[in-house]
């Protein structure tokens, strides 16, 4: 499955400033429905502290731009994107990028209840100083022994709402990947809009999902790169691989939905005519492809985040992207 799509550097940029000047709607929370017996192992002030801990980190490898010590509290695709960011801002002596800004104030703090691992917290944060959207992160703990890191964090799209969820004191279930009680398993979502992503309107789940704003972006990076990309007798393919083995799901206390964040990989192999050389189309690709001699063909490798809601199969509704990131993690001549 594979279509041809491009990523110059003004659709890139114009992804990235649609994402970061955006406030994703939060809803107010709903009443709890989780059951006495179920135990919150984690009280509102300790998810402060754990989130602290990370931000700690974070804010001492953005000071050094040295991902060395990420591992400790990163995890992950945040652990890939990171990663890149900050090797980019070694690589150019510059500060990390504001996309990577994470606020450390938070507007709501989804804790679950399950008894198993891996266990997820979600938290959406509040805005940034500079207005960008809320992040919603996903903190994972792998086991009863192991420390909860930022496994994946996501900025809300405009003009969307999140499903709401119980007070944090109550607590939250954890849902399955693949539930069928709804209008397709988490699995089948994060599977299905990769696809979307792989074949825009020609998908065959394009109906399924609305038309969201991180879609929007791709076809419209489609539309404007394919241009000089014919001009200069080339061709560019994009796949999309969807990452299913690792997906946080949690279950929506209002209508019994899911809330899905998982990871979507994308190649995006470029090759010029005859005589010509593919070069990177991002200043972020420029830096990663550094001193590599260049060749027809290249291959920029990107990490996408999404965040999916999945209703109930007898809602009627579509699934929703709801918040996604998007950061180039390699560029390889081919």
């Amino acid at each position: 499955m594979r279509r041809r799509l491009t990523c110059a550097t003004a659709a890139a940029l114009a992804l990235m400033t649609m994402l970061s000047g955006c406030e994703g709607k939060v809803p107010k929370t709903a009443a709890p429905t989780v059951k006495d017996s179920e135990i919150i192992d984690v009280t509102v002030s300790r998810e402060r502290q754990i989130r602290k801990n990370i931000l700690d980190v974070l804010k001492q490898a953005d000071e050094t731009k040295d991902a060395t010590g990420l591992a400790a509290r990163v995890s992950g695709p945040q652990l890939q994107i990171r990663t890149s960011q900050l090797n980019i801002a070694k690589a150019t002596n510059s500060d990390i990028s504001a996309r990577a800004t994470i606020p450390d104030k938070a507007e709501q703090v989804i804790i679950p209840t399950n008894n198993e691992w891996p266990r997820v917290i979600y938290t959406i944060t509040t805005t940034t100083e500079d207005q960008q959207a809320k992040r919603l992160l996903v903190l994972r703990q792998e086991s009863a022994r192991q420390n909860y890191k930022l496994w994946a964090m996501t900025r809300l799209l405009e003009d969307v709402s999140l499903p709401k969820f119980a007070v944090a004191d109550q607590g939250n279930t954890m849902g399955d990947a693949d539930d069928d009680n709804l209008v397709m398993t988490p699995r089948q979502a994060v599977e299905r809009y990769a696809d979307v992503l792989q074949n825009g309107d020609k998908s065959e789940y394009a109906s399924s999902f609305s038309n969201d704003q991180f879609r929007q972006s791709l076809a419209k990076q489609y539309s404007d790169v394919q241009v000089g990309v014919a001009r200069n007798n080339g061709t560019q393919q994009q796949a999309f691989t969807p990452v299913t083995d690792q997906i946080a799901v949690m279950r929506s206390t209002a209508d019994g939905g899911d809330l899905v964040v998982a990871q979507i990989n994308c190649d995006w192999t470029r090759t010029m005519g005859e005589g010509r050389e593919s070069r990177p189309a991002s200043d972020d690709e420029k830096v990663l492809f550094g001193s590599t001699k260049a060749t027809s063909s290249l291959v920029a490798t990107y990490v996408n985040v999404v965040a999916i809601y999945v209703p109930l199969a007898n809602s009627k509704e579509k699934a929703t992207v709801v918040a996604a990131d998007q950061q180039v993690v390699s560029v390889k001549a081919k």
